[in-house]
Formats: C-alpha cells, structure tokens, sequence
C-alpha cells in the first residue's frame, strides 16, 4: 500500500484529532472541501452490514459484540459476520454479497485480505450501498467510501521507539544491539503500514550500527506472519535462534502484535535463552499480564470501543445524509483513490505508564493494578 504525503505534521494532526470536511458523496474528494451535493440518507431501522476476519484476535471479538449492541441502540438492524479462520476469504466475499442483496446501507468492513473484496464494494456500490473499511485498507476500488482506523503509521513509530528505549534500559549492555524484525501478514494491508512505521525508526539506527540484524532479514517478504498466526512466528523464531544466535545474544524483536510477540518469547524462554525486549500490540490481557510481569516490554493501547463508536458515528451521518467527519485526506491511497479517514491516535504502553493508558479500560485497570 502506498504512503503518500507522510509528514510529521500529518501524524501529528491525526493524533491531535484535527477534524477536516469531507464530502458526504459515493466518492468522496481528495481535498478538504466539502462537496455541494448531499446524500439523500436512509431510514432508522435499516440494516447496517459488518463483515468482519476471524476470531483469532480478541479486538476482532470485541468488535463484533460492540458493533452489535452500538448498532441496535442506534436504532439500525445490526448483520454482524465472521470469516471462519478455516476458511478462504471467499467466505467474507460471500458474506459481503449476502449483506448487499439483503438490502444493507451501510456495509463495514474489517478485511480478511483487502486486495480480493473489489468485487463485491462495487456491488455494494452499484445497490446503493456505502461502504466503510474498518481498521484494515480496502485496495484497487474506487467503492470504498471512508475508512476509519487508529493511525498505523504511527502505531510502528512507537513500536520501533519502543524497542530502542526498551534496549537501551534493559539489554545490560551499550550498542549495539542485535535484534530481529517480525511482521504482519501479508494478506492485511496493515501490516506494511505498521512496519514502514517502525522502519522509519529503526533504518537510520540500523543504518549508524547502532542495531545490527544478524540474520540480515530486514524485508517485509522476509518478515511476514502468515495469517498472523502465532505457530507461524514461533517457527520463524526457533529457525533465528537456531541458525544465527546459537552463540550470539538477541536483545531485542520488534513484533507487530501481542499474539506473536507472545509466540516469540516462548520461544526464547523454550531455547533456554534470556528473554530479549519483544514490542506489541492490541493490549490483550495475557500480553498484559506479561508486561506487568516483566517479560513482554511493550503493547500499543488501540480502543476497541472508540473505533467501533466512531464508524457507528459515521453510519449515523450517513443515514442523516449529513458530512462524514475525516481527519485524514492524505495518507490512505489504495492504490486506485486516497480513501478520506477518520483516525484515532494510538498509545504505547509499559509497565511504567500502564495505569495510566488504561485509565478508561476497566478490565485491564484491574489487571495492572493488581500487581502493584
């Protein structure tokens, strides 16, 4: 997926939550103007389609129960779908096709593989439907209406500072440090977004020798998670340390996710080896549990709930035939259209700042403090 425009002062903005208008046509413009022609809306009580990826993430879980209680209390008839994790993603076209002939307004849209659903948001499209991509890039199409999302980019900047800060309290040694790089599976068009935004901390450190990658994978391909499975990152980890630090030390892996990264450091913990700093993401309560613990370093706090309250939000403009809020006109090309975005600023956690990130998420609240 290509970046376009990246600045400091766009990331900046989207964490800020600057709003910009944004056209509430079916193919909203690039700039900030808003359009002159309004959309007609859609009646209380109309069907909302949500089809989400499978059940592997507990964010995924999470939304689907959110966006079915939000969605109802909103007064729409909520039609909440999973891709089975066994399945293709053939699965989710045929869902996305059932919501389109079933009369869904509002289709959303969190991507099995967002490179293979073209076909059916220009159906959507073509019935009269909008769609939104939630949390994951829709690619090739101009029938993607907006997408809504924490601001990726900049979750991989954390992660990647994460992981320099981590080393630089806890390797026990000064640099530089040898470390490795994990990534997100390719069939998720976020995973590249994470991971240029981690590169765009780590290259220039990997550049001066401050971090050295001694298996010298340092490529997405090379990096790459398949299915974002967690036996998949396990493997990879086992090959390292068997290949390349069966006598050096690992002090550190950037690992786009909770559920690798908890994956990565069974394996170190399985080869007898001290446990480097291994970053994260999704606050998921083991990997939680593990920060407090002192043995995950880090996660990134991504509200569930705010990103689910924000597309119902949009649902609602929608129906209302009101402008759509988007903060980000810029950085989102799909590969056919920038896609106009609403995005939400991500937070990096530690156990250091723990109690504080998850001030307003009583569940880990209770998790953290309970080891104090």
């Amino acid at each position: 997926m290509k970046k376009i425009l990246l600045t400091a002062t766009a990331i900046v903005a989207a964490g800020a939550f600057v709003l910009t208008g944004c056209s509430s046509e079916r193919t909203p413009t690039t700039d900030e103007s808003t359009s002159g022609e309004e959309m007609a809306g859609f009646a209380d009580g109309s069907t909302i389609g949500v089809a989400l990826p499978d059940k592997t993430s507990e964010n995924w879980v999470l939304a689907g129960e959110l966006f079915t209680e939000k969605l109802n209390d909103a007064g729409y008839k909520a039609n909440v779908q999973y891709a089975p994790a066994s399945n293709t993603v053939a699965e989710q076209q045929n869902q996305i096709q059932a919501m389109v002939t079933g009369g869904a307004k509002v289709i959303i849209i969190g991507a099995k593989d967002g490179k293979q659903l073209a076909t059916q948001v220009e159906a959507a499209h073509d019935a009269g439907a909008y769609v939104i991509a939630y949390d994951r890039l829709i690619e090739n199409t101009e029938a993607v209406d907006y997408y809504v999302a924490f601001d990726n980019f900049k979750v991989g900047q954390l992660q990647g500072q994460a992981l320099l800060d981590g080393l630089a309290a806890n390797a026990g040694h000064e640099a530089p440090y040898n470390i490795e790089l994990f990534s997100g599976s390719p069939d998720d068009a976020n995973s590249r977004v994470f991971f240029d935004g981690a590169m765009d901390v780590l290259q220039p450190k990997i550049d001066d020798g401050t971090l050295k990658v001694l298996s010298g994978q340092t490529e997405i391909a090379q990096t790459a998670t398949e299915g974002w499975k967690a036996e998949n990152a396990q493997r990879r980890m086992d090959s390292l340390l068997t290949s390349t630090y069966s006598s050096a030390e690992l002090d550190g892996v950037l690992s786009p996710n909770d559920t690798l990264a908890r994956a990565i450091i069974t394996s170190v913990e399985q080869a007898g080896k001290k446990v480097p700093v291994v970053t994260g993401q999704d606050s998921e309560v083991e990997s939680v549990k593990s920060i407090m613990e002192g043995i995950q370093y880090s996660t990134i706090n991504k509200d569930t709930t705010l990103l689910v309250e924000q597309a119902v939000k949009m649902v609602g403009q929608l129906g209302a035939g009101e402008t759509v809020d988007v903060n980000d006109t810029e950085q989102y090309d799909n590969g056919v259209k920038v896609v106009p975005a609403y995005l939400l600023a991500p937070v990096i956690v530690t156990k250091d700042n723990a109690e504080e990130a998850y001030a307003n998420v009583p569940s880990l609240l209770e998790i953290v403090q309970s080891y104090k």
